[in-house]
C-alpha cells in the first residue's frame, strides 16, 4: 500500500474538548524546556499544532507575548450571542405587538 493510500484511508480525527486544567498542565509541561512541544504532544496523543496554539495562547495571557488575551477573544463571540438573542426578542415583540393590534381592532 503506498502512502498515498494510507492517507486516503485514515479518518479524521474527532474533535475532542480538553478542560482548561489539561491544558495548563500540558503548558506546562512544554515551558518547562526538558521535552521539545513535539514530544509532549505526541506523549498524550494530542496533535503538535494545538499544543503550540495552547502554548502560544498561555504566554499572550502572562503578558509575554502581544495578540488577544483569552478573554479579549471570548468577549466578541459573547456579544455576538447576545446580539442574535436580542433580534430574536425584537422579532418576538414585532409579532406580538401586530397581533395585539389586529386584536383591538
Amino acid at each position: 500500500m503506498s502512502m498515498m493510500e494510507s492517507m486516503a484511508k485514515k479518518k479524521p480525527r474527532p474533535r475532542r474538548s480538553f478542560t482548561p486544567e489539561f491544558r495548563t498542565e500540558i503548558v506546562e509541561l512544554c515551558r518547562r524546556g526538558d521535552r521539545p512541544i513535539s514530544e509532549v504532544a505526541r506523549d498524550f496523543d494530542l496533535t503538535e499544532t494545538s499544543v503550540r496554539q495552547w502554548v502560544r495562547q498561555a504566554e499572550i495571557d502572562a503578558g509575554e507575548r502581544d495578540g488577544l488575551t483569552s478573554g479579549e477573544r471570548e468577549e466578541p463571540a459573547a456579544l455576538r450571542r447576545e446580539n442574535r438573542r436580542l433580534r430574536e426578542d425584537v422579532e418576538v415583540l414585532k409579532r406580538a405587538t401586530t397581533f395585539f393590534v389586529r386584536e383591538t381592532r
